[in-house]
């Protein structure tokens, strides 16, 4: 999304505090974050226009294209889980697994029947966990020639169904 002040710059006016779960330390520090999707709307969002307001038409055409790509469409009992990130002094202290558990809580609470994922192949580390909490695989997508703008090959939708408490 670079240059990295006109990244920020769309991540200010595109992320919905609203659709992100928050793990924070006792002063306050944010150590991750969860991101999801529903019908009502999402972490990621950001239109057309909001792409145009930071990199001018040009810029915001083709990103729309490349973004495009990433894009999953949303059925209907699914919580799609959309983005997680640890704090690289947190990783390892059970702060994704306390993450991935708000999120299975809040589909829970949403009556959604399933919670997909989706995770790259450069991300060993976070598939391990996924499926450490019962997430399974449901196929794969290649990015092709894409894989050098994103720096990954592919990625693999994964899935937990909601059961009982």
């Amino acid at each position: 999304m670079g240059p990295d002040e006109k990244g920020l710059a769309f991540f200010e006016i595109a992320l919905n505090p609203d659709f992100a779960l928050v793990a924070r330390d006792e002063t306050g520090r944010v150590l991750g974050l969860a991101g999801f999707k529903t019908r009502d709307g999402s972490f990621a969002g950001g239109n057309m226009s909001d792409l145009a307001r930071v990199y001018g038409w040009f810029g915001a055409i083709w990103r729309a294209l490349v973004l495009s790509v990433l894009e999953r469409e949303l059925k209907p009992g699914v919580f799609q889980m959309d983005g997680i990130f640890v704090a690289a002094e947190a990783r390892g202290k059970g702060v994704g697994t306390a993450l991935l558990n708000a999120i299975k809580c809040e589909a829970r609470n949403h009556n959604m029947s399933e919670v997909q994922l989706d995770v790259i192949d450069t991300n060993p580390r976070a598939r391990s966990l996924y499926e450490r909490e019962g997430f399974l695989p449901l196929g794969q997508e290649k990015t092709g020639p894409l894989k050098y703008l994103f720096n990954f090959s592919s990625a693999t939708k994964m899935s937990w169904v909601v059961g009982p408490d």
